[in-house]
């Protein structure tokens, strides 16, 4: 096999997630309530593209687990030419206030290259400690896990906001960083069908990677489709297949 073939082919499969974002944005520096926070238990699926081709799918799952207590799953499975990956996260988090407060996070990686798992741990005793794999790692000053951001996002979406700042604990276990900004209204032909959406881009220090997300008014600000570009590249396009309200 040719070196530029192995190239070609790591490339292909280099993995997109709302992990590496997943969607990667998270927690608010600032609070903006503008309307009441909506979590309509939900299950949505995805086809994931890369190239314009199919490679894969992906999942996220929104679940009540007791009275203020929530459960937000994402899980990926891709795989292009000889090579995999598959991926889940897992957020566990309660609801105080009209605001989403997280409090366990746990993701795996396995497939070509090595395998990752990471456990993050929010505690709100005292002034509060993100620990991370066991260890306490940082304070905690409000941070979100890597993917709970949605939800807050959704609630100033459908407030009318067009700017926003996120501080969150990645899937590395590292303290980041990203802006929101809104772009445009679209209309999305999707396979779950045509629908109406906004577009939002990831703002991040690194002018490498680029990163859109669309989430559809109709379906309570959900996400509808996630690509990313490195160097101009695709990395990966997610364009929702399903949606199902659960009880």
């Amino acid at each position: 096999m040719s070196k530029n073939y192995q190239n070609l082919a790591m490339r292909a499969i280099k993995p997109f997630s709302l992990c590496a974002l997943v969607l990667t944005l998270t927690a608010p520096v600032q609070t903006l309530n503008a309307e009441e926070l909506n979590l309509q238990p939900y299950k949505a699926s995805y086809t994931a593209y890369k190239w314009g081709d199919d490679v894969g799918e992906a999942n996220i799952e929104l679940s009540k687990l007791n009275e203020n207590q929530y459960s937000l799953i994402y899980t990926s499975k891709v795989s292009k030419f000889f090579l995999s990956d598959k991926r889940s996260e897992h957020s566990i988090f309660l609801v105080h206030d009209n605001e989403v407060v997280p409090s366990q996070y746990f993701y795996t990686r396995t497939g070509t290259g090595p395998d990752k798992e990471l456990k993050v741990s929010f505690s709100s005793e005292g002034k509060g400690a993100i620990s991370v794999d066991g260890n306490q790692a940082f304070e905690w000053n409000g941070e979100y896990d890597n993917q709970i951001y949605r939800l807050d996002l959704a609630k100033q979406l459908a407030g009318g906001k067009k700017s926003l700042t996120y501080d969150f604990v990645n899937y590395r276990g590292e303290l980041r960083q990203y802006g929101v900004e809104v772009i445009a209204d679209e209309t999305l032909a999707l396979p779950f069908g045509s629908i109406e959406a906004v577009k939002v881009k990831l703002i991040r220090d690194s002018k490498k990677r680029e990163t859109f997300a669309w989430f559809a008014p109709s379906l309570n600000y959900a996400l509808v489709r996630l690509q990313q570009f490195k160097e101009g590249d695709e990395q990966g396009d997610i364009k929702l297949k399903s949606f199902e309200i659960l009880e």
